[in-house]
């Protein structure tokens, strides 16, 4: 009977050892880290059909009005602060067109910033249509302003649920499409305003990134020319991020076309900002730029980047 006690106590013992092991062993995994949200591309596609779905983004139009208005009821669902900026544009030729840029902000009490940008304006005119009634209407705006706002629509989804290591500030200027490239004339306006009338005195960002026409399915995006010689940093802190993520064939590490685009009124009063563009692209200022041609493979690939910069 002594020995059978014996053997009952030694069970337990083992048994409660058991237990201590397993639960020595099970404990770090309570304590791990969740894992950090990726982007979502599927996201940035559907918000960029959104966008579409108001009709051409003509500054002035009652679509403008709408998604506009829409833009910024979203971005106050997202972000922790939105500055709504209004004025109106005289145009050249001496019309009076109303605009609107829209400034969202992460972690505004952060001095070290990163300045994202893109246009959420359309082109008033196809003019790279071949057929001269065609070059008078105004497209849907797809890849050139509803992809880039998308996308970065998507990317603030991801910082509302895991803030960014430094301030990040979404800049969605209007007019950037509004005029004439080559003599550039009325373009660039929205750009040019904040430029001149930042969100508050002294602002500056670390450094920034204008996002334009990265829907396109395939996409490949080169240096762009005013990027390189003004902020090469910014360029290669891109690139090498792109490359670290595997994208490195999609982001070609070698120099392109030098465009006018949101980037150069910025560069003009001393920011560090460059031009993501792929311009590449077979239907642009064409009644085709619809919502057929984006790709959320692409989307997703561009807001990987864009969001690893901030993580």
């Amino acid at each position: 009977m002594t020995g059978q006690r014996e053997l009952r106590v030694a069970a337990v013992l083992i048994s409660l050892a058991s237990a201590s092991i397993m639960l020595i062993v099970s404990t770090p995994a309570a304590h791990a880290q969740p894992a950090k949200p990726a982007f979502d591309g599927d996201a940035a596609l559907r918000y960029s059909r959104e966008q579409v779905a108001f009709g051409p983004r003509v500054p002035g139009s009652v679509a403008a009005q709408r998604a506009g208005d829409w833009l910024v009821q979203q971005m106050r669902l997202r972000t922790d602060t939105v500055i709504v900026q209004q004025w109106t544009h005289r145009t050249a030729a001496g019309a009076l067109v109303p605009m609107r840029n829209i400034f969202a902000q992460f972690r505004p009490e952060l001095t070290d910033r990163v300045l994202y940008v893109a246009h959420w304006d359309t082109r008033p005119f196809a003019d790279s249509e071949h057929e001269a009634e065609a070059r008078t209407q105004a497209g849907d705006g797809a890849n050139d302003g509803a992809a880039a706002v998308g996308m970065l629509m998507a990317l603030a989804d991801v910082l509302k649920r895991s803030p960014p290591s430094v301030g990040v500030d979404i800049l969605f200027v209007d007019g950037e499409d509004y005029g004439t490239f080559g003599p550039d004339v009325d373009v660039v306006i929205g750009a040019t305003y904040f430029a001149s009338n930042p969100p508050r005195a002294g602002y500056r960002p670390t450094y920034g990134v204008v996002w334009d026409m990265i829907g396109d399915g395939e996409l490949r995006v080169f240096q762009e020319r005013h990027s390189l010689r003004v902020a090469p940093q910014v360029v290669e802190r891109v690139w090498m991020k792109a490359a670290a993520l595997g994208y490195g064939a999609h982001f070609v590490a070698s120099p392109g076309a030098q465009v006018m685009d949101d980037h150069v009124p910025l560069q003009r009063v001393g920011w560090p900002v460059i031009n993501v563009i792929d311009l590449d692209y077979t239907h642009h200022h064409m009644l085709s730029d619809t919502i057929d041609k984006l790709s959320a493979a692409s989307l997703g690939i561009v807001g990987a980047v864009a969001l690893a910069l901030v993580r």
